[in-house]
């Protein structure tokens, strides 16, 4: 494990933290054999921490629509255009595992544009891109591009949502130094 501190902000013991919130992080650390130092980090602001994951599973493990690995190369593609090397870290793990390819995230997170991926990905990962850098740029050209890439509007939402979403989650993770578990580099590969 590494030395360096997780956070350039207080972080809370396990047993310091309201029932809820300890409960949730037991059992994050019982799936994935550590605890992710994002749920610490967080947990400085238990309102913070609950509204935050709230919306982070409405995205991220809704039923339908994108597949899970879609959505972790959204998170992955938007954390890399943002410099976040704590969310390209994590969920550049959870992508492997869950496209079940070692090298499509470190590909998608130098750029996506020369990555391996089909011309659907593409378009979703440019729409995503937009979303998070330039939203203001956004048109009618861009949803046609997507509608014809065979997305349906619930997908190109949550594209946007979930660009949206880790466009500020990259912001905060930056802002407080958030460090990435060791345990995240060799997951997946």
């Amino acid at each position: 494990m590494s030395d360096h501190p997780i956070s350039r902000f207080a972080v809370p013991s396990l047993d310091a933290l309201p029932d809820d919130i300890a409960l949730r992080i037991r059992k994050v650390s019982e799936k994935s054999g550590f605890i992710p130092n994002v749920f610490l980090a967080l947990a400085h602001r238990p309102d913070e921490f609950r509204a935050f994951f709230a919306y982070h599973d409405a995205l991220m493990e809704r039923d339908g629509g994108l597949t899970k690995a879609e959505r972790e190369m959204i998170v992955v593609a938007t954390s890399g255009a943002n410099h976040c090397q704590y969310c390209v870290v994590a969920h550049g793990a959870i992508l492997r595992i869950r496209a079940k390819n070692a090298q499509i995230a470190d590909q998608v997170a130098v750029n996506w544009r020369k990555a391996d991926i089909s011309p659907r990905e593409r378009a979703m990962l440019s729409y995503a891109e937009k979303v998070a850098l330039r939203a203001h740029e956004i048109g009618d050209a861009d949803h046609q591009a997507l509608a014809t890439a065979g997305f349906t509007q619930d997908e190109i939402w949550d594209i946007g949502a979930i660009a949206a979403f880790f466009a500020m989650s990259n912001r905060l993770a930056n802002a407080a130094d958030m460090r990435a578990n060791d345990e995240f580099y060799m997951l997946g590969r």
